[in-house]
This record gives structure tokens, sequence and C-alpha cells, in this order.
């Protein structure tokens, strides 16, 4: 079942295209993989999935609603059923990691300072860090930093969380045990994830579905199994990250 789809959808950043009649379906309880060439649209898509960008043609659909339809204050409602874990954490430096995690739920709910504090310590000890509640984003690794956003992405219970880059510039060890949170984290909202990485061998352990973003559009799309075996020279050529083959250098 479709969760969410973008629809023959076009955008433009002033003159330049950058997706051109682009279509995808994120299922519904699975995890999405968007890989594509640097500078190709996977984090423009997160941004369409969760309205903070619009498209200039095609639709944007999210559990059945048209975001384009909605007014501002209703897509920001909406907007709160959605995780998204950004490529630098964007932490607050002059806040904790505890305080930052509990933003979202002091300013959507109306839930009580122990209740927050009980949410935040449990959100953070699904990540493995429940013992660096009162420390501030500067004192923390880049991996810490990296599961302190997951926490606070997840902390509401969104339907559809979406992570930008989550593995980017860190080592094997700390990229494992990153993918390996985003799967659990699935698992226990039970929800829907898009992930954008450059990451094969990430992508390939956590992935249910992979979609291929070439010259703004999704171009092959299919189960692990599935993309390894496609015929399209452009998704062989970037897989084995062959200088030969249709992609310009």
């Amino acid at each position: 079942m479709s969760f969410a789809s973008i629809r023959a959808v076009t955008l433009k950043y002033g003159e330049k295209v950058i997706l051109s009649n682009c279509s995808l379906e994120v299922k519904e309880g699975a995890i999405t993989c968007l890989i594509g060439l640097s500078g190709a649209g996977k984090s423009t898509i997160l941004r369409l999935l969760n309205g903070l960008r619009m498209p200039d043609a095609g639709s944007v659909i999210v559990q059945g609603v048209d975001l384009g339809t909605l007014r501002p204050r209703d897509l920001i409602d909406f907007r709160r059923k959605i995780g998204f874990s950004f490529q630098f954490a964007a932490l607050f430096d002059s806040l904790s990691v505890g305080e930052n995690v509990a933003l979202p739920l002091r300013e959507h709910t109306k839930m009580s300072n122990a209740q927050i504090d009980e949410v935040v310590m449990r959100t953070l000890d699904s990540v493995g860090l429940a013992n660096v509640r009162d420390r501030m984003p500067a004192e923390l690794s880049g991996g810490m930093l990296k599961r302190a956003g997951f926490a606070r992405a997840v902390v509401t219970n969104p339907n559809l969380v979406l992570y930008d880059e989550p593995t980017t510039g860190l080592d094997p060890i700390i990229t494992h045990v990153l993918t390996d949170t985003i799967k659990r984290q699935r698992e226990q909202l039970d929800g829907t994830v898009v992930v954008v990485s450059h990451d094969l061998d990430s992508i390939f352990a956590m992935a249910d579905y992979v979609a291929m973003l070439f010259e703004g559009a999704i171009i092959a799309y299919g189960t692990v199994d599935e993309m390894k075996r496609s015929p399209n020279p452009i998704v062989q050529q970037f897989l084995q990250g062959s200088e030969v083959g249709p992609i310009p250098l």
C-alpha cells in the first residue's frame, strides 16, 4: 500500500530544473532509500514530502492528502506527523541534548514537564544516548550527534521519518550503528521511512526498496536484489562506481 507519492512533479530553482516529471511511490511501513549523483535532487524530494517545498507542477500526496491544497496553518499541523533528521543533525548549540530532543514536544504538545522528561529519556535510550542527556552538542562525537538528531526526529512518534545523508563522513563502525538504529526505529514506530544516502553498503543493509534519481526523474525502482540485477546501464555504472558508462563525468 502506498503511504506517499510524488506524481509527475517538476520543480525548479530559478531557471535550473531540479525535477522533471518525477514520480515516486513510498510504500507504507517500508524503508525506501533514494540514491543518485550529488546534486541530483534527492534532498529536494525529502523537502517535497514534508511540505518544505512545493512543486511547480504535479502533486505530492501523503496519507491521501495533497500537500498543495493545504493552507499554511494546516500544512504546519500536518508536518507534525513527519520527522526529519537533517544531514548535519542541526541541533541548537545553546541547548543540551535533552533540551534539543524535547523541543518538538514543547512546541507541539501539551505534555507536562515530567511527561516530556520521561519521553525524552525513553527516546534517547532507544538510540543509546540516555547518558548524554545533559551534555551540550559540542561535547558529542559525529555519530552521537547524528543519533541525537534521530531522537529528535522520532520523539513525537511520527508516521513518516525522513533521513538526509545519515551516515555521511562517518567511519564504518558508526555507520553500521546508525544503519541498525534506523531499522530499529522503524520497527519501534511501525512507521514509514525515506532515506537519502550515498552509502551503498548501508542502503543494501536497511532498504526494503531503492529508487534511483537521475537527471530529474526516478529511472529505476525496486528491492535491493532487483536494483542489483537491473539491466539499466546507468544503475549498474552507479552501483559499481565505474568510470565507464553512460553517466557523464
